[in-house]
């Protein structure tokens, strides 16, 4: 097929490509096992410089355990760090977990909101924890920023900036809000999968006959790795 001309129609083949490879909603395609806004939340901040894997292995424990707002927010310092301590960053963690609890519990009566505004005056949660949230639990518009959407945007030309937020804005404005949540999981799973940081596989891309990019680097096979990139879904 002709090459798209604009970055525009780029953007609608590539959003169009990976929905054939990477099939389902937000729900469907967020690695991160949760029942509902509150426990994505918790495992949305659990999951900063650590694999999903590794998360969704200590949340059954977490959740069991402080299975609500109020009960998070009351928890028993040691005890909240012994059940994520395998996560990294647990002193950390712990002080975000239990100041998230505690604001929802004072500001919201319990409830996670779901405005961007809302969420991020909640402790240890940025701008990508509250996209993650708004569009994997809510169905909002929510477009989160990792390293994996940062590097396929400027990769495919959709931006040249590194500041996730710009990356975030110019890749917005490219696709509809709907949407924004799947493209952003479907480019982390590309990004895990295909376009390596270090040895992009362009000889086993979809993409490669319409990105800029296609060919620099080394095409080497990706070794399987226990860690992903900080910051991914």
């Amino acid at each position: 097929m002709a090459k798209p001309r604009s970055v525009a129609g780029r953007a609608r083949v590539v959003a169009g490509r990976l929905a054939s490879r990477y099939p389902g909603d937000a729900a469907a395609l967020c690695a991160l096992r949760h029942d509902g806004a509150f426990q994505l939340l918790e495992a949305t901040i659990l999951s900063a410089q650590t694999t999903d894997e590794r998360v969704n292995l200590v949340t059954p424990g977490l959740f069991t355990a402080f299975p609500n707002p109020e009960d998070l927010a009351g928890a028993d310092l040691d005890e909240l760090e012994d059940l994520i301590r395998s996560t990294g960053f647990y002193h950390a963690k712990a002080r975000s977990l239990t100041g998230m609890a505690q604001t929802l519990v004072e500001r919201f009566d319990g409830i996670v909101p779901r405005t961007i505004d809302e969420l991020v005056t909640l402790p240890g949660v940025g701008r990508k924890t509250a996209n993650v949230v708004r569009s994997v639990a809510f169905g909002l518009p929510g477009l989160p920023v990792d390293t994996h959407v940062g590097r396929l945007a400027r990769r495919l030309g959709f931006t040249v900036a590194e500041d996730p937020v710009v990356v975030e804005r110019d890749l917005a404005a490219l696709v509809a809000p709907g949407e924004w949540g799947v493209l952003s999981l479907r480019l982390i799973l590309h990004g895990r999968n295909v376009c390596g940081a270090r040895r992009p596989r362009c000889d086993a891309c979809l993409l490669a006959d319409i990105c800029p990019r296609t060919g620099v680097g080394s095409v080497a096979p990706v070794r399987p790795s226990g860690r992903r990139e900080s910051g991914a879904v």
